[in-house]
């Protein structure tokens, strides 16, 4: 058997010694169709021959992957032009996915977007950009600062064109359909109608011929081959009857021309197409709406003070920018001077103003209401929030649902699958029509191309996700990718992070008790609290501040547990029960015994400072439960959800929480591990888990949910590894999303249902299964109609999503 051997350069990660080499270079070994390898572990990459029938890269990168080592790829989005329907979309992915180095592609046809991975060295975008304009496509590859107006003003140009394509049709149409409906026996009729159909079909229809001849010469078909056979025949049928009706009347039968059915066909597809881009323009209105929150110039100050407007793009990090009355903020910043409110309603859902004042973060793209402010530049161009939130909304846009998968593979031979079925209708009715047969087999036939609409299916699915996730970002909801939003409505079961997620996260110190004179040691609490970000240590060292700073070393963090340092060559240790139960330090002791029933029965949380032998005092702090968490929980469990609540706070603090926001269940004392144990034990017992958390203590629980939902104010890492982002942290978006995540799945059911429901009837009735019973034939412009607006109706269900409440 012939073997086809290329060559390929693969970039390792991860292979920092010989050892590491070794284990790479066997797995190369054992992966089928690699014929040679070799790595190179000072060039840190591996050299392979492959048989290209047996390779697959994808498999490769999975073996390595497995072993902790990888291949470096680039992960990166293109526009993509010139696809007419789904078939186009699963064409183009196609094509992309076959190119050497591709290891990933995703075509959505909603957003016209490629997601593609590739190893970079041996895939280039320019070779793919070649590979998809050889099957009739476009790949935009040109990376600018202003790429996205540049897309948006090619959009917004096709969109004109197409326009004045439909009128100039709907022009040359209008004497066609009028001839053949009215006046099918004035003198030389056939050939004004020939004279007009001609531009109309290879002029202003052109398009439709040339993309089907492009996917005939790859062996593919989509939208394109249907419309251009299906009006192509009635138009050259309708010719030779024009040039040759003897033909017919030899025959005894008459020479029927069809150049309206074709005329208006395309009239009809060009004006759905028309109405299909308008309606999709509008599933990406977050986007649009986010992208123009950002200012095109900012006023810069100068050392001198001297003030100059500057475009966005020159703005350095450092620099001092300032924010009049009524304009937007260009980059992320801290205030420097001045005071203000700040209208955030855009990037977290809230509407109310939030005071800015110095040393308050403020954020590109949102709006300072009354005064000036000065604020340093501190995150600009993609590293802003607003960018985050962009890019966040557009890869989750971009990303396909698991029910998408289904519909791909179904609109990949939907096409072959039409055209087999309008063959042989006008089989069926060339042997069973009678003498009629030829031209109603001819007239079911191209009604049956036409009818067929791939795109009904294709859009039902992305149009939904597109504007689920465009109003969750509007709402304050980021949402990570579309299989999060599909996967919400099934959750069962929420589990909330108490401190930063249920409570404000902003504890405040109530009351102390001290074995000695506080004095004496409040200043080593100070100093030992002042080296921990934890939020119970800033209630700590907001309550003592200005004392004296003393010497801490040693200092160790024991998460879940407290904290260990030394003062002045003593011991101390500052943190919960588990913390001295670990150490073996006492707590036996009658003095404090009173202070401990008091807060903690009623909701407060205790801190125990403590040296290697005894308790020296205890500290009670409480974190208001915030006004959003009781709602909240109502709401959940109004839907049906159980909800349970997580924290390392002791049992009676966290009864005393759990019994105010109205909870049934509630585990205390949980370290990270638990929580992350605790959530796969609600998955073994069947439940679809939602974990709510702010901290990296949540991380790993988050990782593990079956929908993870992080607090926009928590640390990058929770909201990294969070398939969703409460950016104002309310916790009444938690219900919201789910509800969201109902309204988005039951509009693509409904997309999904209309799509194959429109199909399965009117295929059958295009083919002619209604004239042996009435004598029922449907014309091929009514079928062009009904196709055209199939696509619409479903784009506009999609769109109807955003004014749920």
């Amino acid at each position: 058997m012939e073997t086809n051997t290329t060559f390929l350069t693969l970039p390792l990660e991860g292979v920092h010694s010989e050892h590491c080499a070794l284990i790479v270079d066997e797995a190369l070994g054992k992966t089928e169709g690699v014929l040679s390898h070799k790595v190179e572990f000072n060039n840190h990459v591996a050299k392979i021959s492959v048989d290209d029938k047996r390779f697959h890269l994808n498999q490769l990168i999975r073996n390595l992957r497995d072993l902790g080592y990888n291949v470096t790829t680039v992960k990166k989005d293109f526009p993509v032009t010139g696809m007419s329907c789904a078939s186009c979309a699963v064409s183009a992915e196609s094509v992309l996915s076959s190119e050497t180095g591709v290891v990933s592609s995703a075509v959505n046809y909603a957003n016209a977007t490629a997601t593609l991975e590739y190893v970079p060295g041996l895939a280039h975008p320019e070779k793919l950009k070649l590979a998809l304009e050889e099957a009739g496509y476009d790949l935009l590859i040109t990376a600018t600062e202003n790429q996205e107006d540049e897309v948006a003003e090619r959009q917004n140009q096709h969109f004109v064109a197409l326009k004045k394509r439909t009128i100039a049709s709907a022009l040359f149409t209008l004497p066609v359909f009028v001839i053949g409906m009215f006046f099918m026996d004035m003198p030389y009729g056939n050939w004004i109608m020939w004279l007009f159909s001609t531009p109309v079909l290879f002029g202003f229809g052109k398009n439709f011929f040339i993309n089907a001849w492009k996917q005939a010469k790859h062996r593919k078909a989509n939208m394109d081959t249907l419309v251009a056979l299906s009006t192509g025949i009635a138009y050259f049928f309708s010719v030779f009857n024009t040039l040759y009706p003897q033909f017919w009347h030899n025959r005894g039968l008459h020479a029927h021309v069809y150049f309206e059915a074709a005329t208006v066909v395309i009239t009809f597809i060009l004006f759905g197409k028309l109405l299909e881009e308008r309606a999709k323009n509008n599933t990406a209105f977050a986007i649009k709406k986010l992208m123009g929150l950002q200012p095109k110039t900012v006023i810069r100050l100068t050392n001198e003070g001297n003030q100059e407007e500057v475009a966005i793009g020159d703005i350095q990090v450092g620099d001092m920018l300032l924010v009049k009355p009524g304009e937007k903020i260009a980059v992320d910043g801290r205030v420097l001077s001045g005071t203000s409110f700040v209208d955030e309603s855009m990037i977290s859902g809230e509407p109310i103003a939030v005071s800015k004042s110095q040393n308050d973060p403020v954020f590109a793209g949102t709006i300072n209401q009354k005064g000036s402010l000065q604020y340093k530049a501190e995150k600009i161009g993609s590293a802003t929030l607003l960018s985050h939130i962009i890019a966040m909304v557009q890869n989750a846009q971009g990303s396909k649902a698991p029910v998408q998968k289904l519909v791909d593979t179904i609109a990949g031979i939907f096409v072959p699958v039409v055209m087999g079925i309008a063959l042989l209708t006008f089989l069926l009715w060339l042997i069973f029509g009678g003498e009629n047969g030829f031209t109603h087999g001819l007239l079911a036939m191209v009604t049956v191309l036409v009818i067929a609409c791939p795109c009904a299916l294709g859009l039902a699915t992305p149009t939904a996700i597109m504007v689920g996730i465009g109003k969750g970002a509007q709402n304050g909801i980021l949402i990570k990718d579309a299989e999060s939003l599909e996967l919400a409505k099934k959750v069962t079961t929420v589990v909330f992070d108490k401190t930063g997620t249920l409570t404000e996260g902003k504890p405040s110190v109530v009351a102390s008790l001290w074995k000695e004179e506080e004095t004496s040691f409040s200043s080593i609490l100070y100093s030992i609290e002042m080296q921990s970000e934890h939020p119970l240590a800033e209630a700590i060292t907001t309550h003592y501040s200005g004392m004296n700073l003393l010497t801490v070393s040693d200092f160790e963090s024991d998460t879940g547990f407290g904290v260990r340092a030394i003062v002045n060559h003593q011991t101390y240790y500052v943190g919960n029960q588990k913390l001295l139960d670990k150490n073996q330090i006492s707590t036996d002791d009658n003095f404090y015994t009173d202070f401990i029933t008091k807060y903690s029965d009623s909701g407060h949380t205790l801190l125990y400072f403590a040296d290697t032998e005894k308790v020296l005092g205890i500290t009670a702090v409480t974190d208001p439960i915030k006004t959003s968490s009781v709602q909240a929980v109502a709401q959940l469990k109004a839907q049906g959800i159980e909800v349970i609540m997580l924290t390392g706070d002791n049992e009676s603090s966290a009864a005393a929480v759990s019994k105010n926001l109205g909870l049934n269940r509630f585990k205390a004392g949980v370290l990270p591990q638990d929580k992350l144990n605790f959530v796969k034990q609600l998955q073994s017992d069947g439940k679809i888990v939602a974990m709510v958390g702010d901290g990296i203590n949540d991380s790993a629980a988050l990782a593990q949910a079956n929908v993870s939902i992080a607090m926009g104010k928590g640390s990058d890492i929770a909201m990294d590894v969070a398939h969703m982002t409460l950016i104002s942290s309310d916790l009444l978006k938690v219900p919201q999303a789910i509800k969201l995540s109902k309204q988005t799945v039951s509009t693509i059911k409904q997309n999904l249902f209309w799509a194959f429901i429109y199909n399965i009837i009117g295929i059958p009735i295009a083919a002619g299964i209604l004239y042996p019973v009435n004598g029922f034939l449907l014309n091929p412009m009514i079928a062009g109609a009904a196709m055209a607006l199939s696509s619409v109706s479903v784009v506009t269900n999609s769109l109807l999503l955003k004014f749920k409440k």
